[in-house]
């Protein structure tokens, strides 16, 4: 349990109500128990705030003045839930230590843990108080950052680096081998190597099932704090800047590179060789066929616009059956008037 006036003294905001108030976790407003702690940041579910059990609310203040309990306000409530969530809510960690049935070919410091069946191999390096998951591989050469944690079943290959802090969910696989193939004359496949590395900068998380390819020449470069949601496929020589966000089934072809604080939505395809601003958003569903260098929002298939230009399109698009009906009403008219004229003449 802890104290609201506990809470706001670490994360700040204003206390409004008896700080003695003890919670023992976050629930939403239509769930929360009398010693759970809610939050309000979405207007939709404003309705809520009336009914609320919750022994304390955070919210925005403009919506204070309707809180039926104690409030912590804040202009960020969205925000100040995650980081109290974090702080209430800390991932199990195992103990340090090397599981008998690991293969671990290098020294790795004390603080780390190695879970069942893992393998680490030669020349690997492992940062301090990372968290190996049981049936992980970390290839010859590959660099993991301390404080890292990598769920059971991620594959690390040979040479790539994976900075500090970063959590990898079960089945990723970082440093495949891009796709790369050139065609012979008679029309079969001669691979490329692929030479190059997938290095990841600090604070990243990367999704389950995600894949990340390893540059052909060059390196494949994911920044710091980028967040990777499930299923993504990243090609090689890739670039993805600082703080760049994705949803789920993503793809990303070859040498695509995506500017600094852009997201990407759910099922996006972004094509090889072109570049995103920084500040870009991308869709859900969007194809994105060529270069987009001015920061803004972008929707759409064949082709993507703007974002207003896409609405404004597609609200038009949605009544052509009617205008259809329309055209060919004004049709008839004209016809009917036409040989009206005709006779007259």
């Amino acid at each position: 349990m802890v104290r609201l006036d506990e809470i706001v003294a670490r994360f700040g905001g204003d206390l409004v109500g008896d700080g003695g108030i003890a919670v023992r976790g976050i629930a939403t407003l239509e769930a929360a128990a009398a010693d759970q702690l809610s939050f309000l940041s979405n207007p939709k579910y404003q309705d809520q705030l009336a009914a609320t059990r919750a022994a304390a609310v955070i919210l925005t203040p403009e919506a204070s003045a309707a809180c039926p309990v104690a409030a912590i306000v804040t202009p960020q409530p969205y925000l100040y839930f995650a980081r109290v969530a974090q702080w209430l809510n800390p991932p199990p960690r195992p103990a340090a230590g090397i599981h008998p049935s690991a293969v671990v070919e290098v020294e790795v410091p004390a603080s780390v843990s190695v879970g069942p069946h893992a393998w680490i191999g030669a020349d690997a390096r492992i940062g301090e108080n990372a968290v190996i998951g049981a049936g992980c591989a970390i290839g010859t050469g590959a660099e993991i950052g301390a404080d890292s944690l990598l769920q059971p079943n991620v594959t690390i290959a040979f040479g790539c680096r994976v900075g500090a802090r970063a959590i990898v969910h079960s089945g990723a696989v970082i440093g495949s081998d891009g796709f790369g193939f050139a065609r012979d004359a008679d029309g079969a496949w001669v691979k490329i190597p692929q030479i190059g590395r997938v290095v990841i900068g600090d604070d990243v998380e990367i999704g389950a099932n995600t894949t990340i390819d390893r540059g052909a020449l060059d390196d494949t470069v994911i920044g710091d704090g980028v967040k990777l949601d499930n299923q993504i496929q990243i090609a090689h020589n890739v670039h993805i800047g600082a703080r760049t966000a994705m949803a789920g089934c993503v793809g990303i072809a070859g040498s695509a590179k995506v500017g600094a604080g852009c997201t990407v939505g759910g099922g996006a395809i972004i094509l090889g060789h072109i570049e995103l601003a920084d500040g870009v958003n991308v869709s859900a569903g969007t194809l994105v066929a060529k270069s987009i260098m001015t920061p803004g929002t972008y929707t759409g298939a064949v082709p993507f616009l703007a974002h207003d230009e896409w609405l404004k399109n597609f609200s038009r698009l949605r009544h052509l059956d009617a205008m259809a009906d329309r055209i060919r009403a004004l049709e008839k008219r004209l016809a009917q008037m036409e040989n009206l004229l005709e006779k007259k003449t």
